[in-house]
């Protein structure tokens, strides 16, 4: 039976998160640490005090989800598991990549934190704006984007399960989409507490700055597969993984494709390995019948332990 470790994106971050797991497991401490030294500012002491404004700025919300993923990761290591394959949703990819011996920690940190300060600087806040559709399948949300922009950028951003699709774009075509999807019998659309509109054309800037970031940084070849946000297809050298994180950021993330991908590859279990349970819930809706589990703190990494068993 195939197991998949699958890492969350922005939108999981909390004060507290890997405190526990610090104080109790050297590997852990040792990542925050790692962390710390490449940001030249304590990340760890973000994680586990806030403030909550500082934490949910997206340069620092960023690091902070990676770190606090890979110090869980590297506890689930240390007791022999490895998993078949990795994926990650958006920033997740990156934390995915590290756990597949692609990048390493300290460059990934500082790669996302730059990639947080980029996205924000790609369109001014207010002018951007995010919306999540419930209920409509691609081609309906497709039309509804297509009759919302009136000239701007709207279009999906998060194809993420069955009847749940994130869109971005600009605000007011973004507003207009959200009225038009109710007319179109969505069951709920609704704009989202977002910094900035992810995964569309507006982050274009954003992607043409991080591209040069990523072409200096050092990719190994994987030590399992990866699964990309972009094409949804497992992928096994580092150059097809910088091309995968370039392309990510003004594209949508096709996550329903990338879980049935793996399901179709034998995966059978599934562990969200990072804070909150989001990746869970959509895996949930897209096959029911798979093991899942999740790694956030103590008592989930030792529920892991004792599962994998």
């Amino acid at each position: 039976m195939k197991t998949a470790f699958v890492f969350p994106g922005q939108g999981a971050q909390y004060a507290g998160m890997g405190r526990e797991i610090s104080e109790k497991f050297s590997r852990a401490r040792a990542a925050f640490a790692e962390a710390d030294a490449a940001l030249d500012f304590p990340i760890s002491r973000l994680c586990f005090e806030g403030p909550e404004d500082q934490l949910k700025l997206t340069e620092n919300t960023q690091p902070a989800i990676l770190t606090t993923s890979i110090a869980l990761f590297r506890i689930l290591e240390e007791n022999g598991f490895r998993p078949d394959f990795v994926a990650g949703h958006s920033l997740g990819e990156y934390s995915a990549l590290v756990a597949a011996g692609a990048i390493q920690l300290s460059d990934a940190a500082a790669l996302v934190r730059r990639r947080g300060r980029y996205m924000q600087e790609a369109v001014p806040v207010g002018v951007g704006a995010m919306a999540a559709l419930l209920g409509l399948d691609l081609p309906a949300v497709l039309s509804v984007c297509e009759k919302a922009a009136e000239g701007q950028v709207v279009s999906p951003a998060n194809l993420n399960s069955p009847g749940q699709i994130v869109i971005a774009g600009n605000r007011e075509a973004v507003e207009r989409a959200v009225a038009i999807a109710k007319d179109a019998g969505a069951k709920r659309a609704i704009l989202l507490q977002v910094s900035a509109p992810f995964h569309c054309a507006l982050m274009m800037p954003a992607e043409e700055r991080l591209s040069v970031d990523l072409d200096d940084c050092l990719f190994s070849d994987l030590r399992c597969p990866l699964v990309t946000n972009v094409d949804a297809q497992s992928i096994r050298t580092g150059a097809e993984a910088r091309s995968g994180l370039k392309r990510q950021v003004s594209r949508p993330v096709r996550w329903q494709e990338t879980i049935q991908h793996l399901i179709d590859e034998g995966v059978r279990t599934f562990v969200e390995v990072g804070p909150g349970k989001v990746l869970l819930g959509l895996i949930r809706s897209i096959d029911k019948s798979v093991t899942m589990m999740n790694a956030e703190d103590e008592k989930s990494v030792e529920n892991v332990l004792s599962g994998l068993l």
